[in-house]
């Protein structure tokens, strides 16, 4: 029996790629136009910083917004959508991997403590779970793969955990923001109302509206809900 809430997965697909492109921009403007730039092995440390949030909007929870609804977004059989989703997901950790150790070599080599923030605790947690998570989807769902009965158990509880992880990604942005803003203000780097404050801000708010219109696009049903859920197995 088809399933409909009035609204199809289209505006919502569209939102979440408008939001993504913006954050997107955003996040470079910043880091590139305010912040000086992006150089692995630049003198300079915090050039190396920079590399961290770029990737993390960028290439962790950009990438995974699009993996969540590739399901509702890309046409072609189960197993494509699968491998797509797979792929994107396996993009995602990666990058999201290589920005975390940018944080960890300028904190190393700006002789900083690691480690002793809210935002490093989620967002180290979030990459550990994000792997097991990952790792676990690849065995059960792709190779070697569960038997039908194991996957249909295990389906619910996949999903729920890929969007409990997805949002856990957008909470640790959201204080690593927080965190470089308050530290630029308290240097005295700049003010509450200059340029840079805004971009940051909207920044955040990018990613946290990227946030909020993946999970709908994720949670809402479409005009085949039961068809769409059994794609996933």
């Amino acid at each position: 029996m088809a399933v409909s809430w009035g609204i199809g997965p289209t505006p919502f697909i569209l939102t979440v790629h408008i939001l993504g492109v913006a954050a997107a921009i955003l996040v470079l403007i910043w880091s590139i136009s305010y912040r000086g730039g992006l150089n692995w092995n630049a003198v300079n440390k915090n050039l190396v910083f920079n590399i961290h949030p770029v990737l993390m909007v960028i290439g962790f929870i950009f990438v995974s917004s699009e993996a969540i609804l590739v399901y509702k977004s890309v046409p072609g059989s189960k197993v494509y959508r699968k491998g797509v989703h797979l792929s994107l997901q396996a993009v995602a950790l990666g990058l999201g991997i290589f920005g975390i150790c940018a944080a960890f070599k300028y904190h190393n080599e700006s002789k900083i403590d690691n480690l002793y923030s809210l935002h490093s605790w989620l967002g180290l947690g979030t990459i550990i779970l994000f792997a097991i998570q990952w790792i676990a989807g690849f065995v059960t769902f792709w190779y070697p793969g569960a038997a039908a009965n194991t996957r249909r158990s295990v389906l619910p509880w996949h999903v729920f955990l890929g969007i409990f992880i997805y949002v856990l990604a957008i909470a640790s942005a959201q204080t690593g923001v927080l965190e470089k803003v308050t530290f630029l203000q308290t240097s005295k780097v700049f003010g509450h109302y200059d340029n840079e404050a805004y971009i940051a801000n909207f920044t955040a708010l990018a990613v946290l509206l990227l946030g909020v219109f993946t999970v709908l696009g994720a949670v809402i049903p479409t005009a085949s809900a039961e068809e769409e859920y059994r794609a996933l197995e």
